[in-house]
């Protein structure tokens, strides 16, 4: 059986988060560590937060200039 670091995950779904894409997290550990990193490196995100998990969207409204 293959077991993923927590970090591993989280640097993955950072990843696309930087690149514009919607990520989800399950567990409390990842969603966890995922607010810690997008408060870290400041960026805007919309975290909806269900009975499954969290999802972490992108806030396009933060990202638009002029």
């Amino acid at each position: 059986m293959y077991i993923m670091s927590r970090r591993l995950i989280v640097e993955e779904k950072m990843n696309r988060l930087s690149e514009g894409h919607t990520a989800f997290a399950e567990s409390d550990e990842v969603i966890r560590l995922m607010k810690e990193e997008i408060s870290k490196k400041n960026i805007p995100v919309i975290c909806d937060q269900t009975e499954s998990g969290c999802w972490f969207i992108p806030d396009e409204q933060t990202n638009i200039s002029g």
